[in-house]
């Protein structure tokens, strides 16, 4: 079992709004190495951080599992989408996604609170520049998450 953290926008998707969904398709990541991570390495059963972004209080917000591999993101081929690709097309995908299903609601742990705890050192999200909106936790950092959330 593998663990990732996940970026949304809580204006896009929200964990309040992937609890109210059976899955949320993983759809717009427009980076080639987090469209790698789902694409290559992302396995049905695997945790996920979902991680509010671009918002007053980022951080950790809730519990989720990867429920399926990973297949086309379809936003790709729709000229009406903010996420079309001219050069993708049907039989030549560029961007895939997976889907993913909210497990339960957080406490918001927050980007702060993350830097204070010295077993997330090294924490891909905590590091500087760091702006992948999929990166991998090791299961290390995933219990130490999991223990400052059981706090």
């Amino acid at each position: 079992m593998s663990y990732w953290l996940m970026k949304s926008e809580p204006e896009e998707v929200s964990i309040d709004d992937a609890l109210a969904l059976p899955a949320v398709p993983w759809v717009g990541v427009r980076n080639y190495q987090a469209r790698n991570f789902m694409r290559d390495t992302m396995r049905i059963g695997d945790g996920v951080l979902f991680y509010h972004s671009s918002c007053a209080e980022p951080g950790i917000t809730g519990i989720a599992e990867v429920i399926s591999g990973s297949y086309p993101d379809s936003t790709q081929f729709d000229v009406s989408s903010k996420y079309f690709d001219p050069k993708a097309t049907p039989e030549n995908p560029r961007w895939m996604l997976v889907d993913i299903k909210a497990v339960r609601k957080t406490r918001l742990l927050s980007l702060s609170e993350m830097r204070n705890c010295e077993h997330l050192a090294e924490m891909l999200v905590l590091k500087k520049g760091s702006r992948l909106s999929i990166t991998p936790v090791s299961s290390s950092e995933w219990a130490a998450v999991m223990a400052l959330l059981d706090e």
